[in-house]
């Protein structure tokens, strides 16, 4: 029964849409996993801070998991307000686990290319990312796996995608954007979910 079924909240990147998530949603529900969800954030460009998306994390989250555990996804920059969300604003203490796609956690340098407010953010050293690697304590007892692929053309420098104490698996996935849809990833993520259930 769906209600029986652990939720899982996939959160995009910059200027994606809950869309990108269509062949891993496929994926899981042919495993068992028909509670998946993606949201749209909005504004996906980056004239919005972290934190401010990060707010639009927590609201999905809370009406997704109605209080109770949930598993989280998040892809790119999406992957960055997830992260916010669970250090900062609460988010550890609700999420079961947490899978990092090609997340911008040290930086990248494609973020030069931007002004806005959170292109700003992702890049290298900024304060905010400052803030986040001196958290003492950033996941609690959620569990963390990092994801990434190390000719990442969007992530630059590529090894940016890790996250301490996190289980890393890189892929020899060729773009950015086909992370989502390697077959390979997305059984990696299955995995990772184990059993649809609490």
């Amino acid at each position: 029964m769906l209600g029986d079924v652990l939720p899982v909240l996939c959160v995009h990147g910059i200027w994606d849409t809950a869309a990108v998530f269509s062949s891993m949603k496929d994926a899981l529900l042919q495993r068992g996993w028909g509670n998946v969800h993606a949201i749209d954030l909005s504004p996906n460009d980056g004239s919005a801070e972290i934190s401010d998306l990060a707010e639009q994390v927590g609201a999905a989250a809370e009406a997704l998991g109605r209080g109770g555990p949930l598993d989280l996804i998040g892809f790119s920059m999406g992957a960055l307000v997830s992260r916010y969300w669970l250090q900062k604003l609460g988010g550890r203490e609700k999420v079961r686990r947490f899978i990092s796609i090609s997340g911008p956690h040290r930086g990248t340098l494609t973020a030069m290319l931007s002004s806005k407010p959170g292109a700003v953010q992702m890049r290298p050293n900024s304060p905010l990312l400052e803030g986040l690697f001196a958290d003492p304590d950033p996941w609690g007892r959620c569990e963390v796996h990092a994801f990434w692929t190390p000719f990442d053309l969007i992530i630059l420098p590529a090894g940016s995608s890790a996250l301490p104490s996190a289980r890393e698996r890189k892929f020899n996935v060729p773009l950015h954007p086909m992370m989502l849809n390697s077959r390979e990833v997305i059984g990696a993520v299955a995995d990772v979910l184990g059993a649809p259930g609490p």
